[in-house]
């Protein structure tokens, strides 16, 4: 059986999928994909062959003309060919440029299928992976990413911003908001530099602290005067210099600073010969140098024999108990209060949990740059952390705004998880059960990075 991806991506309320594979007298229910409202997608495991389909919208049969399509004397209908997943010798370059021919070798022990809470987590074809091949990937991207410099990842238009550290908490929170910033410089304008980064952690800090606040019966979100005094008074944070990158330093400099010092973005600076006053280029992030790599490489994989494996079989991201791995996947049912999740994030050092219900069936995902959607009309002044569930906070998030986390099965391929972590926003994708939707697992940029990246990291 091969898990087949199905997409209607023309809207509607409901909507439903039925071919011959479920015999057309059933019908399974499409989800829309998480931020959008008009494209639904569900998976399904089909055998290899011919498959004809349509869909059910809103009571209404309906072909999509984008997709292939088939005439004959029952109808028109929409037609995937699904094809066997075979491995297969793999062309490799050496840094000489002379092709081989290499087959993939690696017993990961590490990620053995045993049964699941849901039943069992279905056994995946297992593709072996040499220690060579995650070395020779690990090797060739490092010496591309040191061959190309961080002003390659500055747009060729667009604007950057930085925040001024005299502005109020208040408003900081909701000018980011507004931008859809989920992190941003802050300017001291008295020394004329960047002095450090403002992150969804401080404001879920700002939040837990308007908690205390209440329980001693004040509840004055004034007092926490500019960004300045909170980083300084509030945080009480160690000083440290600020971590930036300049535009002549390289990728490899760029992704080695943010992995090493566990941030998720890094200012570009310039200071022009003679001057003391830096000018902000780019805010680079992981998301970035993970496009730089799709877009180089995505039609000569084959030199980066790493990325064409299935994750499942790879030493990354954080699993459920029943899979294993080095950490276990954390989830949260939708009753979870904010206040233990947003403690639980910081004390942990997460980013994100999926969400689950009492099947273990992914329903949402809560970050911390959700807290930043708790500024849409100072909401974040009257929630009760201790009475707030983290499903009411997740109904102020603008799920249409763009994607938060993408969707893929433990058989999709590191580069195909790679692409959908690409997208600017969307920093992790939940691994779940094609036929149920089962979480399973969870990989981010870090974990992507971690892996490439491991000797630095």
């Amino acid at each position: 059986m091969v898990h087949t991806h199905f997409v209607w991506s023309h809207g509607g309320n409901q909507v439903f999928l039925c071919g011959d594979f479920t015999a057309w007298i059933k019908y399974q229910q499409m989800v829309t994909v998480e931020g959008s409202s008009t494209t639904f997608m569900t998976i399904c495991d089909l055998p290899p062959g011919l498959h004809k389909f349509k869909f059910l919208v809103d009571g209404v049969w309906r072909i999509d003309e984008r997709q292939p399509i088939s005439e004959d004397e029952y109808g028109v209908n929409n037609v995937v060919l699904v094809e066997q997943p075979q491995l297969m010798p793999q062309t490799l370059l050496f840094d000489d440029g002379l092709p081989v021919m290499d087959i993939d070798g690696y017993d990961d022990r590490n990620h053995a299928d045993v049964a699941s809470t849901s039943g069992s987590v279905p056994k995946e074809v297992e593709v072996e992976l040499t220690n060579d091949d995650i070395e020779t990937t690990c090797r060739r991207l490092f010496k591309h990413f040191s061959s190309y410099k961080a002003y390659e990842l500055i747009p060729d238009s667009g604007k950057v911003f930085a925040l001024d550290d005299n502005m109020t908490v208040e408003e900081a929170f909701l000018v980011m908001h507004e931008e859809g910033f989920v992190i941003a410089p802050l300017w001291d304008a008295s020394n004329l530099q960047i002095s450090g980064m403002l992150t969804p952690s401080d404001f879920i800090m700002v939040l837990i602290e308007l908690q205390r606040n209440r329980a001693m019966g004040t509840n004055n979100v004034h007092q926490f005067s500019t960004i300045s005094a909170w980083k300084e008074g509030k945080l009480q944070l160690q000083r440290r210099p600020l971590i930036q990158v300049d535009p002549d330093d390289s990728l490899s400099d760029v992704a080695i600073r943010i992995l090493q010092n566990h941030i998720s973005a890094i200012p570009v600076v310039y200071v022009q010969q003679g001057s003391t006053c830096p000018q902000l280029l780019h805010v680079a992030c992981l998301s970035g140098l993970l496009e730089h790599i799709c877009r180089h490489f995505e039609h000569r994989i084959n030199y980066l024999p790493l990325l064409q494996h299935s994750i499942g079989g790879l030493p990354i991201g954080t699993w459920i108990r029943e899979i294993g791995g080095v950490r276990e996947l954390r989830t949260f049912p939708p009753n979870y209060l904010l206040s233990d999740a947003y403690r639980l994030l910081i004390d942990e050092r997460i980013s994100s949990v999926p969400i689950v219900d009492d099947k273990g069936t992914l329903i949402d995902v809560f970050s911390r740059s959700d807290v930043i959607s708790l500024a849409k009309g100072n909401a974040y002044v009257h929630v009760q952390l201790d009475q707030t569930t983290i499903s009411q906070a997740l109904q102020l998030v603008d799920k249409n705004a763009r994607a938060r986390y993408g969707i893929c099965t433990r058989s999709d391929s590191l580069f195909k998880v790679m692409n959908l972590l690409s997208d600017p926003g969307m920093r992790r994708v939940v691994v779940v059960e094609a036929s149920n939707r089962c979480v399973l697992g969870l990989i981010t940029l870090r974990d992507i990075f971690n892996l490439i990246f491991r000797d630095f990291s």
